[in-house]
């Protein structure tokens, strides 16, 4: 108040000048809004993902028909796929697994800047990659019920997370490591650690899918890099011990790349 009384004064004895000094002092002694603390505002994500059966019952059969498909991709989309894989070999338990590539919270992640592209890539062009690369077969049109499934699938599964959160689980863990691949040594590991399951010759059996020939992922799938496969391998296998080595991985990963498998082509 007292302030203000000084304010006044000035004004009155100095006219239009001591009226711009008045302004002036005013704004001087006018009270700073405190800073705000400069902080992280992404939220964090946390990983509780719904089950298929408890979607509400207008959108459950899509739910389900999504599920399904990610399950069984061969039985339940099958004139887009050219293989004998299904979504859930790279993503657990149709992608709700912690373990493995996870689809929780993808409904929210996209669309995001994909390196392949060089450009953001919507969640259907990235779907359809996979069918097109990691299961060897067509690209799904957007109005189809499989695709609207499937979509229908990703956003009831990442529910309440908010949109373009942090995820820690989504993405592979990469190997660090100085380790020169080495295909030949990668053989020995294979035989004796992943044979069992996919086969001597890669073909798969009935405990674990074909990992090269044709019935494998083509040339142009992810899995097909092996810095993405080692990835893979060093978290996940063999199935539910996962205790190879980095190096191990890395070599695994290289002998299994370099064998035949389909070349990648854009079928229309």
């Amino acid at each position: 108040m007292r302030k203000l009384n000084v304010v006044f004064g000035v004004v009155a004895a100095t006219g239009v000048a001591g009226w711009l000094m008045t302004l002036f002092l005013a704004m001087y002694w006018m009270p700073r809004p405190a800073k705000r603390p400069v902080t992280d505002q992404v939220p964090v994500a946390t990983f509780a993902p719904p089950t298929p059966q408890s979607a509400p019952p207008d959108i459950r059969d899509a739910v389900m028909l999504g599920y399904n498909i990610m399950k069984h991709t061969d039985k339940y989309a099958p004139k887009y796929v050219g293989n004998k894989l299904s979504c859930t070999n790279c993503h657990f338990d149709g992608g709700l697994s912690k373990r493995s590539i996870s689809l929780v919270g993808v409904a929210a992640s996209y669309p995001k800047f994909r390196t392949r592209t060089n450009y953001a890539t919507d969640l259907v062009s990235r779907t359809n990659e996979c069918f097109e690369r990691s299961l060897n077969g067509h690209a799904l049109p957007v109005d189809s019920h499989e695709m609207q499934a499937l979509m229908t699938y990703f956003a009831w599964i990442s529910k309440d997370i908010p949109i373009y959160s942090k995820m820690p689980w989504l993405g592979q863990k990469k190997i660090k490591s100085e380790h020169t691949p080495d295909a030949v040594a990668g053989e020995t590991v294979y035989l004796s650690r992943c044979a069992a399951c996919h086969g001597g010759s890669g073909q798969g059996t009935g405990q674990g899918p074909a990992v090269w020939g044709a019935q494998s992922y083509n040339d142009g799938a992810g899995m097909a890099k092996v810095d993405n496969l080692a990835s893979f391998v060093r978290g996940n296998m063999p199935w539910l011990t996962a205790n190879l080595t980095d190096e191990q991985s890395l070599d695994v990963a290289a002998y299994v790349d370099a064998q035949p498998r389909p070349h990648f082509q854009k079928k229309r």
